[in-house]
């Protein structure tokens, strides 16, 4: 947009309010003291000072969601009493908004605001307090104040009762573990905290340190996992050929059950069920978190769409890229297990063609195009109803297909010189470390054609931004691989929906028998033919193709009988097998996808 002239006076008026207000924002001192008195209740009591104010009035905001969870979660709905002073007199703090209050401060130097958050959903991108320990996610804990997110502030705890450790990616305040400090708010919401007497243990990384704080116990083994860790990071920071951190924190909650992570720029948050370390598949499945999270200091924390930074705290970041920045993440955590002789080749292959069956037996595949599915995230990734499955597709998933896709592309075009790794180093060192910035969808296009030696706007169309039918036997020919589908030759019926033990209906998939024919989500299946179920999936399973049935349904109070005719269940079990007599170049292809 051209840029208007104003008028020499208006423009002078505008430069000055401009500069006043920066000239105040880069006097102010800002400062966080956080306490516990009623941890046993949930809260933590938060009191905010800023100090070198010149203005007439001041916005204090809470970001309305966490950067890594695409979801507008609202986390001033948690604040409670909140109350500003200065010099112990009382101010005046209006809520203007659902996350933002004024004060007047014409007059004042200083402020000081208080006010209490309660915390009770344990996940990584939400806060969590009890008499055991607080895990703090710092979007929804500490307000800022508006047009001064570039100021650095300080955090003083005063922990619990026993409480006697804090783990964080922040950096201490003259070596004092409860008083840390952020140069911006961009790394304070960066940085969650952990704080209590989670069991921590450390090891380094060609000269980066790394600590492990364990919360909730768990059957882990602290010597195997400093290994095989080290590993990992060893494997993502080589295909860089840098680490950007001297200091990493790896906060891990183990609870009976438990899941995910959330990315942080020097940091991760990790959900595990603290049993699982105690079998190969659990434990597979942990360090494929670790690789995951821990490859994000990469890709997305710091290699990013143009739209993730800076952050808007007040409203979505919309991004057509996140197949990129989470599917690509999603692919390389079992490349890196590969990569690290944790995992296989024949383990490895079984991971990718997992990914692809979940792509292709999911209706929402056909419907919705992978770039749409990253711009809509912030409405329906995190949001999913009983019809998701059949509207929708993961961008973790597809994703990590396209990946593969693109990977074995970029070493067949090349002759083995080139894989997806030099097109991640290139992006990484081009736009963050030399232009500082994020990228825009054509430059990551760009990147890729660099390096695959051809044009990518037929697969583009296709694959990222239509809905044309993956040709993955083209692609994995050029590693000697085909896809083989186990279920090719079955002829099943299915009722073509999902039920749960009590045969409640969760999911009517899109074209099955049970959407033909008008079964709903919610209706309890009774009988079958006039016959009590009990084991739906046996009953089922003893009829055809085409067999007309009478399903009896309870649905809101009321019974109705609804005739059904049953379909083939066309799912695809896939597994990737070697083609008879590979070519050279094929095995030459194999082996620099596979490091064989």
């Amino acid at each position: 947009m051209k840029k208007l002239k104003l008028p020499a006076l208006v423009y002078l008026i505008f430069f000055f309010m401009n500069t006043t207000t920066s000239s105040a924002a880069g006097l102010a001192k800002i400062s966080y003291t956080v306490s516990f008195p009623e941890a046993q209740a949930h809260y933590v009591d938060v009191e905010m000072n800023i100090t070198g104010l010149a203005q007439p009035s001041l916005e204090v905001k809470m970001p309305v969601w966490a950067p890594g969870s695409y979801l507008v979660r609202e986390f001033a709905k948690n604040i409670e009493s909140l109350s500003a002073n200065t010099k112990g007199k009382e101010i005046t703090a209006l809520k203007i908004n659902k996350n933002t209050w004024k004060i007047n401060t014409a007059g004042l130097t200083s402020v000081t605001i208080k006010y209490k958050v309660y915390a009770f959903e344990l996940s990584v991108r939400t806060s969590f307090i009890d008499v055991s320990h607080a895990f703090l996610s710092s979007t929804g804990i500490f307000l800022f104040p508006k047009g001064m997110l570039a100021q650095p502030s300080t955090i003083t705890i005063k922990p619990y009762k026993d409480w006697n450790k804090v783990s964080t990616s922040l950096e201490m305040v003259n070596g004092d573990v409860f008083t840390r400090t952020a140069p911006n708010y961009d790394i304070l919401y960066d940085s969650p905290l952990e704080i209590g007497t989670q069991d921590v243990f450390d090891f380094d990384v060609d000269g980066t340190h790394y600590e492990v704080a364990m919360y909730g116990g768990g059957n882990y083994d602290k010597e195997r996992l400093k290994v095989d860790m080290a590993k990992i990071i060893r494997e993502e920071a080589a295909v860089y050929a840098e680490n950007p951190n001297k200091h990493y924190t790896f906060i891990v909650h183990n609870k009976q059950r438990n899941g995910g992570g959330l990315e942080h720029l020097s940091s991760t948050v990790l959900g595990a069920s603290r049993d699982q370390y105690g079998n190969e598949r659990g434990y597979h499945g942990f360090l494929g978190l670790v690789a995951h999270e821990h490859f994000h200091l990469w890709n997305v924390k710091r290699l990013r769409p143009i739209a993730l930074g800076p952050f808007d705290y007040d409203n979505e970041n919309y991004t057509t890229n996140l197949w990129i920045a989470e599917g690509f993440t999603a692919y390389y955590q079992n490349m890196i297990l590969r990569y690290a002789g944790l995992s296989t080749p024949e383990g490895y292959l079984g991971d990718m063609a997992s990914d692809i069956n979940t792509v292709e037996n999911q209706p929402g595949t056909k419907v919705q195009p992978l770039s749409e599915s990253s711009f809509d995230a912030w409405i329906k990734s995190y949001r999913p109803n009983e019809n998701s499955y059949n509207t929708g597709i993961s961008y973790y998933d597809k994703g990590a297909v396209i990946g593969m896709l693109l990977d074995l592309e970029i070493i067949n075009n090349s002759n083995g010189k080139y894989s997806l790794n030099d097109v991640m180093k290139y992006m990484y060192n081009t736009y963050y470390k030399t232009k500082k910035r994020g990228y825009t969808d054509a430059e990551f296009k760009a990147g890729f054609e660099k390096f695959a030696g051809k044009n990518l706007d037929d697969f583009y169309a296709k694959y990222i931004n239509g809905l044309a039918a993956i040709k993955y036997d083209k692609y994995l020919g050029y590693a000697g691989y085909k896809l083989t589908d186990d279920l090719a030759a079955s002829n099943d019926p299915t009722l073509g929906v999902f039920f749960n033990q009590r045969n409640i209906i969760t999911t009517v998939v899109r074209g099955g028998a049970g959407w033909v024919d008008g079964l709903n989500v919610n209706d309890q299946i009774t009988n079958i033919d006039d016959t009590p179920v009990t084991d739906l999936n046996a009953v089922i399973k003893g009829k055809k193709v085409g067999d007309k049935i009478v399903v009896t349904v309870s649905r809101d109070g009321q019974s109705f009988k609804i005739p059904v005719t049953l379909k083939r269940n066309d799912n695809v079990n896939y597994k990737i097998t070697e083609v008879p007599n590979a070519t050279p170049q094929q095995l030459a292809v194999r082996k620099k996808w596979l490091r064989l």
